[in-house]
């Protein structure tokens, strides 16, 4: 029995203090309150995450997108650049024809021709657009490239004034610029 009343004793103090110094056992009702601020807590990082990873496949699915049309528009490119010859070849067989006309049948230059503008109805199928500088346009580099300079009396600094091979371009990336003379400052 005393040993009972010492123990009594001994749980009414530690109690005692616990109140004194504010460590007393939670009750229910705290702790469901905290379990249910951890549960919350769970809920909007779960939330973070899932809107994180929807975020992460919808730029995903649009790069695939981008990807796809890139390849689709682009993808032929390589085959294009060397395409390009060809036509330049083309071209100098009709001006060499016309040049000569005692030695070129009427027959082979309709074909050359033909040929000619059955390439140009491909390239443009196929989105690629000659580039056609005039003598006396203004250079542009995003188009054109100099394959000389050279000071020509009548004409402005930057002013086209030979065109040596037409420039084309694949949708709106240039294959070959231009190959073009521009007159540098009269003297």
């Amino acid at each position: 029995m005393a040993e009972q009343n010492a123990d009594d004793f001994l749980d009414s103090l530690a109690d005692m203090e616990a109140e004194e110094f504010g460590e007393k056992e939670p009750t229910e009702e705290e702790l469901e309150a905290d379990e249910l601020d951890t549960i919350r807590a769970e809920r909007d990082e779960f939330k973070d995450r899932f809107l994180r990873a929807l975020a992460d496949a919808e730029n995903s699915r649009k790069r695939s997108d981008r990807d796809r049309r890139e390849a689709e528009n682009y993808g032929g490119s390589k085959l294009s650049r060397d395409m390009l010859p060809v036509y330049d070849n083309l071209v100098r067989a009709v001006e060499a024809m016309n040049g000569d006309d005692e030695g070129a049948s009427d027959a082979l230059r309709e074909g050359i021709e033909l040929t000619l503008k059955e390439l140009l109805h491909v390239f443009k199928k196929h989105g690629i657009q000659p580039i056609l500088p005039e003598v006396g346009d203004k250079f542009d580099p995003q188009e054109h490239q100099a394959m000389f300079e050279a000071p020509v009396p009548g004409t402005k600094s930057g002013e086209i004034i030979q065109v040596s091979a037409t420039g084309f371009m694949l949708h709106d990336r240039l294959l070959r610029p231009a190959q073009v003379g521009v007159s540098s400052t009269p003297k």
